[in-house]
């Protein structure tokens, strides 16, 4: 079954300032997740999925009744860090 992509708002703030290269290669992995089933979740409690992409991350967060993956952060593993910490903050 096919998934459907969507976007949460700021999701690219790093992606936007990534070489066209890069982009393509986090594009492709992107694109995947309307097929790909193979993610791993974050952490117990938090409700995002991790997709790798050499040193690059993408969080997903899925929602399976509606069949969509909402991409929230596209970043490498220092920008991912950051991210992920901000989930102690709340």
């Amino acid at each position: 079954m096919e998934y459907a992509i969507s976007f949460e708002p700021g999701w690219d703030i790093h992606f936007i300032k990534m070489d066209n290269s890069i982009k393509q290669i986090i594009w492709k992995k992107i694109q995947k997740q309307k097929n790909e089933t193979k993610t791993r979740h974050l952490k117990y409690g938090i409700e995002f999925y991790i997709v790798e992409s050499g040193q690059y991350r993408i969080a997903i967060k899925i929602n399976e009744k509606e069949k969509v993956k909402e991409i929230h952060f596209a970043g490498n593993h220092k920008q991912y860090a950051d991210w992920y910490k901000s989930f102690g903050k709340e």
